[in-house]
């Protein structure tokens, strides 16, 4: 077997004739003795004249037999195995519970929203009618928050697991088979519903269970054993373990640990706006003025450091749409998400600052919930500048650097609307005054990023949780609590997609 690169441009399918080719050309053999060449990886290359795509391939001789890294899993019917409950439906409770089927044990499903197909209603009236559900929303229900965010799935750690276990499995419940070579794969917040009711079918046909509208609101505690769960009008569920993946905005569990004297920590997290361009703006930067209608919708990544804190774009979303991520009432979140096709004409990032608790002296008095306090205030602060509403409050960018309240707003895709205000007032001096400095460095690396044309949007709040529930490195339970397991975004050891399914996985094997 040999591994090699080669380049073809964009908008030319290369053929399995050229794939043989150059295979015989890069391990110096005739065509013929070529007997399986694939491609492993595919990633976009705009730095020179040409626009390409560059592909990392194996060619092996036709005396050779390809090795496949994964073999079919084998889930288990466990109808009768040991239960495990499974807290939230999210990527890490979804990959746990698929684990437990490969291992023989029976995943109680619990969440706290609706299914996948029933959430789309509530969101439908969190955008149109501006009702919050606060159990079914972006943030909570099926699938959890990622299933409306555009679906990327690239992680910046290949050190929490094995991130191809986890792309298989979205292939195997109906991804394309693109995601396994894509430098940046992504699957679309249209696609991404039915995969996850393809996973949940799998797991219930294998013996596993699904609890909708089933919040959990207590656990039951035997000395410093955890026996189970108990819900709202106090049906309980009882399993040898429970997994906790609640996800990054699931503050009555975080309250629960505090008021309860369980282990929790403060964690850093970031705050910011969500800014949104053209998407034909973000083309003609990213590709040198040379963008054509074939190429991808084209994306960004920035990242700077100001005054000793982290200013970075977070998951941005080309040619996507902002939407209300609030899971109370009296709150105003904002998130981006993109279809697969990424097809609407405006592209949308978070610009985010990191916060550490000694940027927030005034919330010591709440001791570990500090940030999570802090991140509420703020997100009331916008909601009600919004009018009382889920109005966001908005700026031009080049308003925002000035210091000036816009005269008027560009056109967005934000559905519930926007509303002319100073973001100065409604986010502290120490981000604003780090966002505006990272502007700057920001449009050095994409000249034309500061733009009239450029709109920002209070607030970008739930990028992470801001609050870690601590566990054992070694056993990854709770370190004052047997048999919880703490897990994903919600415990703090996980940001996105693919990262929240590896640990959801690296969790449900640590359960015997």
């Amino acid at each position: 077997m040999r591994e090699f690169e080669i380049t073809t441009p964009i908008n030319v399918e290369i053929t399995q004739n050229e794939l043989v080719d150059a295979a015989a050309k890069a391990m110096g053999v005739t065509p013929k003795s070529i007997g399986e060449v694939k491609i492993i990886r595919r990633s976009l290359d705009a730095r020179g004249k040409d626009t390409l795509y560059r592909l990392r391939v194996e060619g092996y001789l036709s005396s050779e037999k390809p090795v496949s890294k994964y073999v079919k899993i084998d889930y288990k019917n466990v109808e009768k195995g040991k239960p495990v409950i499974v807290v939230g439906a999210g990527p890490a409770g979804l990959f746990a519970s698929l684990k437990l089927l490969e291992r023989g044990f029976k995943p109680i499903i619990l969440e706290r929203g609706k299914d996948v197909h029933s959430r789309k209603y509530d969101i439908a009236k969190l955008n149109k009618e501006q009702i919050v559900n606060p159990d079914s929303n972006y943030c909570f229900g099926e699938g959890g928050a990622g299933t409306f965010s555009d679906g990327k799935l690239y992680t910046r750690s290949s050190k929490r697991g094995d991130i191809f276990e986890v792309l298989n499995q979205l292939v195997l419940f109906g991804a394309d088979n693109d995601i396994l070579i894509d430098a940046h794969p992504h699957i679309g917040s249209d696609r991404l519903p039915g995969i996850i009711e393809n996973i949940r079918k799998h797991i219930i046909e294998h013996g596993g269970e699904y609890h909708f509208d089933t919040r959990v609101e207590d656990l039951i505690v035997d000395g410093d054993t955890v026996k189970g769960v108990r819900c709202t009008g106090g049906e309980e569920y009882s399993g040898i373990s429970v997994i906790l993946a609640t996800g990054h905005s699931a503050r009555d569990i975080y309250r629960l640990f505090a008021t309860r004297g369980w282990t929790v920590e403060a964690k850093g997290f970031a705050m910011g706006i969500r800014v949104e361009h053209p998407q034909s703006l973000i083309n003609r930067i990213q590709y040198h003025g040379k963008y054509q209608p074939f190429m991808p919708t084209a994306e960004y990544s920035l990242v700077a450091q100001i005054e000793n804190r982290g200013v970075f774009s977070f998951c941005m979303c080309p040619g996507g749409v902002l939407v209300p991520a609030s899971t109370i009432p009296g709150e105003l979140v904002l998130n981006g998400m993109s279809n697969s096709q990424r097809n609407s004409k405006w592209a949308n990032s978070g610009i985010v600052v990191s916060v550490e608790p000694s940027d927030i002296p005034d919330y010591e008095k709440f001791g570990v919930l500090a940030q999570m306090e802090f991140q509420s205030a703020v997100e009331r602060a916008a909601f009600e500048f919004g009018g009382g509403n889920l109005n966001a409050p908005a700026q031009r960018m080049t308003d925002f650097l000035k210091g000036r309240v816009s005269v008027n707003l560009p056109q967005s895709s934000y559905v519930p609307g926007t509303l002319s205000a100073p973001l100065d007032e409604i986010l502290p001096k120490f981000i604003t005054s780090r966002l505006k400095q990272a502007m700057l460095v920001f449009d050095k690396k994409m000249h034309g990023f500061i733009t009239s044309d450029a709109l920002m949007l209070a607030v970008e709040s739930r990028t992470s949780s801001p609050v870690r529930i601590p566990r054992d490195p070694d056993s990854n339970c709770h370190v004052m609590l047997k048999n919880l397991y703490p897990c994903g975004e919600g415990a703090g050891y996980a940001g996105g997609i693919v990262s929240s399914a590896m640990d959801g996985i690296n969790v449900a094997t640590s359960i015997d």
